[in-house]
């Protein structure tokens, strides 16, 4: 049976990485923690954040929300405050479609 890759999970990933993650600067994702109380980043000793694997899908369910739903700061907050649950799984969904889409891809790419 051949080797097959997986996906390796940190438990923290540093600012660096999260910025790299979603394309944009520092400023915007300390701005989105700030304004979201559902973004709760571990900082250590030096005052660095840390992001949790659960960080990192709150920022993409809030990125969604913003940017490609193209909700408001303050309709972004009301929606997660009522429908958690639901913008949670949502998420999910979309991730998945997500990795379906890129190993189709790479099938493609392989005939």
């Amino acid at each position: 049976m051949p080797y097959k890759d997986r996906e390796i999970n940190k438990l923290y990933y540093t600012m660096g990485e999260v910025t790299e993650m979603f394309g944009v600067n520092a400023s915007q994702i300390r701005f989105y923690e700030r304004e979201f109380d559902i973004l709760q980043p571990k900082k250590n000793k030096k005052g660095n954040r840390l992001f949790t694997q659960n960080d990192i899908s709150n920022l993409k369910i809030i990125f969604n929300l913003v940017k490609d739903k193209g909700y408001t700061l303050q309709g972004a907050r009301d929606f997660l405050r009522s429908n958690k649950n639901e913008a949670k799984e949502n998420q999910r969904v979309v991730d998945s479609l997500e990795k379906l889409k890129s190993f189709l891809i790479e099938v493609r790419d392989s005939l």
